[in-house]
């Protein structure tokens, strides 16, 4: 900040960093989704197993995926998952992060499984609310836990 004449001006910017910024994942790119899927479905698959999801709720929350498929890709997560399934699978891999930063492990795994008096939830689990709403309730889930991590 300097003061000339009488007139303060300032110029503020940020300080640098020692990282460089990511950048945004381009989803619509293969090679992105091909770097991405395997680590995605076993990330998948162990947060079902963590929030003890029927397999049948499982395979909604990814799209309505068939059960011979479900059983394949659980068996070998060797593929590439379309643009819909990994962000799916994102939405729902923020969620569970963000439950546990904001409840201990018993709640934050037990939570999508408990009826919510939430507005939102109208009395059904997390878990239903994003089955029905598919890939916008899982947002709308994702978005309520950080409104609740940031205080709101």
């Amino acid at each position: 900040m300097s003061i000339n004449g009488g007139n303060m001006s300032a110029a503020y910017t940020y300080p640098k960093s020692r990282f460089e910024p990511a950048g945004l994942v381009d989803l619509n790119v293969k090679s992105e989704r091909e770097r991405l899927s395997r680590s995605a479905l076993k990330g998948f698959f162990r947060l079902v197993e963590a929030w003890k999801v029927r397999d049948e709720d499982a395979r909604e929350l990814l799209g309505g995926l068939s059960s011979s498929a479900f059983y394949e890709w659980k068996k070998n997560p060797d593929r590439v998952l379309e643009v819909d399934r990994i962000t799916r699978i994102s939405y729902l891999i923020g969620i569970y992060k963000a439950l546990h930063i904001l409840y201990g492990d018993k709640l934050a795994d037990e939570w999508v499984n408990l009826a919510n008096k939430n507005v939102i939830f109208s009395g059904q689990t997390p878990l239903a609310y994003m089955q029905a709403g598919g890939l916008l309730g899982m947002q709308t889930v994702r978005k309520l836990l950080d409104a609740r991590r940031g205080g709101l």
